[in-house]
């Protein structure tokens, strides 16, 4: 039994007898016995998972990856249904999609490509389903939206379903002041749909993730043990820029909360047979740097180092070429008011991520179909992450915690 089981709460274990049967581990629970397990969940106040305020938190030690998504997948059961059941897109477009024989090619090739690259998290995949009960094909379309929506045959349904999450990143590296500043936004039905995972490997390696319910951790933002953090903007490549099949944004994701350095996050980002594009704020405390990297398929990528000049990134393509891409009067509107606010200092950066003076295109969202869920500063000289809830220039700090050496 390992001691990521061992941390499973009892409460789940006799409420989802059956369940642990199916997965295999029920008997191993039997012959090894419980004893040491809940001994350690006493020890953290009889919890296997802690909340931080409206954010749950699930922490997990010594888990192989089947074991970890089952984890995962069994405490959040109730939200991930609840996510499942109120996406805007699943059940209306891309379920009705994925039962057509173009659908089911698509999902079948998107399949094999990402569970031959990434067999670990097609696992931890496996397991969340199987801990939530939930089907696997819809974790799956979940997890493959923006690799799938170029193919709807309906154009304005494709438009919609592939339309980026509206995230904003403003980055800055000087000796003063070295941040990652992270406006998370998404569809406003994700407000209750969210949790961060603090999981520690059988590698050693620890990370700490905001995750979205049914998700791989993590396409919002995260952090290791080795010091790399990163945030993501989405991008929306035009349907010809989008290669059927190829790997998809969450697995790359996922890959970089696995990176050493920023070299091996650099690299990890840059896979050469991806199917859409992506924006990568990757930053490494141990050697004080930060990059924006940009990509799209066919191995094409750019990669820009962030100095003391801030860097503003929304949800469209700045500095690879060659990329036609959707226009968004979102990022437009979103560019152009930052670039009039000054930002030289955490606390004006702060107040430029909280702008909402253009009631239509505001760089705060508070709905009623986008919606900011949090903001996230990752701050190099003071090596740690704050995540702040509400508008960000009050500063209302909702979790924080040491990035390296990391806070356990």
């Amino acid at each position: 039994m390992t001691w990521c089981q061992a941390r499973y709460c009892w409460e789940y274990f006799i409420r989802k007898e059956d369940r642990w049967q199916a997965s295999g581990l029920f008997l191993r629970f039997i012959r090894m016995g419980l004893n040491s397990g809940l001994h350690a969940i006493h020890q953290e106040n009889g919890t296997c998972v802690s909340s931080s305020l409206q954010i749950p938190e699930i922490r997990i030690e010594g888990c192989k990856s089947y074991e970890m998504g089952f984890a995962i997948g069994m405490h959040f059961e109730a939200m991930i249904r609840s996510r499942l059941a109120s996406d805007p897109h699943l059940s209306s477009t891309l379920l009705p999609f994925a039962n057509t024989e173009q659908g089911q090619h698509l999902v079948k090739l998107l399949s094999k490509n990402n569970r031959e690259c990434y067999p670990d998290y097609w696992d931890e995949l496996r397991g969340l389903a199987d801990g939530s009960g939930v089907p696997f094909l819809s974790i799956l379309l979940l997890n493959f939206r923006k690799e799938i929506a170029a193919f709807l045959p309906d154009v304005k349904a494709s438009q919609i379903v592939g339309e980026p999450s509206e995230c904003s990143d403003i980055l800055l590296c000087s000796e003063e002041l070295a941040v990652m500043v992270h406006n998370e936004d998404g569809d406003v039905s994700l407000r209750d749909h969210v949790y961060f995972v603090h999981a520690t490997l059988e590698s050693g390696t620890t990370f700490f993730a905001f995750t979205c319910a049914g998700d791989l951790p993590s396409c919002c933002f995260g952090f290791n043990s080795h010091g790399v953090a990163f945030t993501l903007n989405a991008v929306q490549p035009a349907p010809e820029e989008v290669e059927p099949g190829g790997i998809g944004r969450n697995f790359v994701s996922r890959d970089l909360l696995q990176s050493t350095d920023i070299n091996d996050a650099l690299q990890r980002a840059r896979v050469a047979n991806l199917s859409t594009g992506h924006s990568y704020n990757i930053m490494d405390v141990n050697l004080r740097k930060i990059f924006n990297v940009e990509t799209a398929s066919r191995g094409r990528s750019s990669v820009r180092e962030i100095n003391r000049e801030p860097f503003y990134h929304a949800n469209m393509y700045q500095h690879l070429e060659a990329v036609k891409q959707i226009t968004h009067e979102s990022s437009v509107h979103r560019g152009k008011r930052v670039s009039e606010l000054p930002k030289s200092s955490l606390k004006e950066i702060l107040r430029v991520l909280g702008d909402d003076s253009n009631q239509e295109f505001p760089v705060y969202m508070q709905g009623p179909q986008l919606y900011t869920l949090c903001t996230a500063i990752f701050d190099m000289n003071q090596r740690s992450l704050a995540v702040l809830t509400g508008n960000p220039s009050s500063m209302s700090v909702l979790r924080s915690i040491v990035m390296a050496p990391m806070e356990v």
